[in-house]
């Protein structure tokens, strides 16, 4: 499948992806997250995606949740360390609606003053579960540790004292600075046709000019890698492992992807499961994950077991770090992860909310968009000599951090 794009004269970039369902999914990607907020503002990215919903110019907080509910579609939004997604899945039919109703939402926020104190209760509660949740919290505290002195450390939710600080101007300020058409992208997928599409955003999108955004992020520093223990008396104990690695747009993620995924991805035969679940039978959940940022990007591995089994459960994670820095996947090895990876991802290219999502996130960072044709290639030029080298570089014992909650 082509994608199609265009930019409006405000600066929003339009990005289209063409489906044969009747389903269809579009929103913004906005180039605004939690490193975007200043020392004091901790949590106001989220806050300000919850309150969006809370009223514009020309609905009330009710008519918003019904606007898409009464005709049996759905309004989402989310916030990470860089982006906000607000979007809605919906029937073809329902389209203009969707579009009417998400240009609004981004455009026209009113922040209601009674509303903003009602969802400050309702962010405390999210927060207070999280802090029930050891497995979730963990790499919040993970990521303070590692980008100690960085915005990229702050927790995306925030805390009790930065949340009762926030006011309608509070919002409007971070919504003027980066709810701009030059800062965001809509994107659509579904079978709409792309000039209709072009028709509607013309309709609903063409605000008045602003200011050019200013996004001012600090590249991250590192100290040298620490590890820490946190007493909390729990039951199980926790523990998080991970390292620098690269930014979104370093090419050799490629390879750390899927060496990832051999370590500790989805697949139930991955490294870390094999052996400390399925081999030793110490832990229920073990996992690796890659992130990457606009500047930087780290890896974690995470394992809740026993108090007693925490020992062992590092050594053996040890243990399969270094064989993928000592060992070359053979031929046949290398192949199966391959085969295994490509499988996964085409899978996952059916599930029309994640590609919707994939297809914006991609747009807002590289402008363009790659399907899964591309990646493939991608993957199809790696060798295994390659992941030899990512694995001796990222997996190196004597540069990872670690935090362990007990």
């Amino acid at each position: 499948m082509q994608y199609c794009s265009f930019t409006l004269p405000n600066g929003l970039r339009i990005v289209y992806l063409p489906s044969g369902s009747n389903v269809a999914y579009c929103g913004f990607a906005i180039d605004a997250g939690t490193r975007d907020e200043t020392k004091m503002q901790h949590g106001l990215a989220h806050f300000v995606e919850h309150t969006l919903f809370k009223g514009t110019k020309k609905r009330k907080a009710r008519h918003i949740l019904n606007r898409m509910e009464n005709v049996g579609g759905e309004l989402d939004a989310s916030t990470s360390k860089e982006e906000t997604l607000l979007y809605t899945v919906s029937l073809s039919e329902d389209v203009e609606r969707a579009i009417d109703l998400l240009a609004d939402l981004v455009f026209n926020p009113q922040f209601p003053a009674p509303e903003l104190e009602k969802e400050k209760e309702v962010i405390l509660d999210e927060i207070n579960s999280c802090l029930d949740t050891p497995s979730e919290w963990i790499f919040d505290e993970f990521e303070n540790l590692f980008f100690e002195g960085n915005e990229l450390g702050h927790n995306i939710l925030g805390d009790a004292k930065s949340l009762g600080t926030f006011t309608q101007e509070t919002c409007r300020l971070f919504t003027s600075r980066f709810y701009n058409p030059d800062n965001m992208v809509f994107f659509f997928y579904g079978n709409t046709p792309f000039r209709k599409i072009l028709r509607l955003a013309d309709k609903y999108m063409q605000i008045e000019n602003r200011p050019a955004s200013v996004v001012d992020r600090k590249t991250p520093s590192f100290n040298s890698p620490k590890h820490v223990g946190i007493n909390k008396n729990l039951h199980q104990t926790h523990v998080v492992v991970g390292g620098k690695t690269w930014s979104v747009f370093d090419e050799r993620r490629t390879g750390l992807y899927l060496l990832n995924n051999i370590l500790g991805g989805q697949g139930m035969n991955s490294r870390l499961n094999m052996s400390l679940r399925e081999k030793h039978g110490l832990v229920y959940s073990v996992e690796s994950e890659v992130i990457s940022y606009t500047d930087a990007g780290f890896f974690t591995v995470y394992f809740g077991c026993d108090r007693k089994s925490e020992s062992q459960c590092l050594s053996l994670t040890y243990k399969e770090l270094k064989r993928l820095r000592d060992n070359k996947l053979s031929t046949s090895q290398f192949a199966a992860a391959v085969k295994q990876w490509k499988g996964q991802l085409g899978i996952m290219s059916e599930h029309g909310e994640n590609l919707a999502l994939g297809l914006g996130k991609s747009f807002l960072r590289f402008n363009k968009y790659d399907g899964l044709p591309e990646i493939y290639r991608k993957i199809d030029a790696l060798t295994a000599g390659q992941l030899l080298e990512i694995a001796n570089e990222i997996y190196d014992e004597g540069r990872l951090w670690g935090l362990v909650v007990r």
